[in-house]
């Protein structure tokens, strides 16, 4: 009976704590580019490069992708699926000419969904400074315990998912 109470107790600490973690999260990384904006937006916008620069979609050479609609127009979506990345979609939503929105969904392996922002400024001498910013929830109780361990890992990946579209841009 003793144990049960110890075992129930956990549960509840456990449950608490992840009540009291943040309920999203928000990352944010930035670098600068040795292009003009146009050109650094044009990879971005055209989701066919999305493979090439993403860090994630590296890890799973074996996933599958397919990209559909015109790029630079909202709606053109990028949707991948794969035993490391698992099953999601990438749909751009709006741009301008500072700025690229996407939304972001994933469906294995579970379901989320998060904003991913781009903006870019133009920066010394035809270069352009790349902000990347993606945001989302924390379901209880989960996502909100892996909260700090996700946005570590996030900020990794984005570090060399901007150095691997740096490279791509600069090549």
């Amino acid at each position: 009976m003793i144990v049960l109470y110890i075992l129930l107790g956990l549960i509840v600490i456990i449950l608490l704590a992840a009540f009291l973690m943040p309920k999203s999260y928000n990352v944010e990384k930035t670098i600068v580019i040795g292009q003009p904006a146009a050109s650094v937006m044009g990879k971005i916008s055209d989701l066919n490069y999305y493979s090439q620069w993403n860090p994630w979609q590296q890890t799973d050479p074996t996933a599958t992708s397919t990209v559909t609609g015109n790029p630079g127009v909202p709606g053109h979506s990028y949707a991948w699926s794969g035993k490391k990345v698992g099953m999601g979609s990438l749909t751009l939503k709006s741009l301008d000419d500072k700025h690229i929105h996407f939304d972001l969904q994933f469906l294995k392996p579970w379901k989320a969904k998060a904003n991913d922002n781009w903006l870019f400024e133009p920066w010394g001498d035809g270069e352009t400074k790349v902000t990347w910013q993606n945001s989302g929830d924390l379901a209880w109780p989960i996502a909100r315990l892996i909260g700090p361990m996700l946005n570590k890992s996030l900020n990794q990946q984005f570090e060399k998912g901007l150095q691997n579209l740096k490279k791509m841009c600069e090549g």
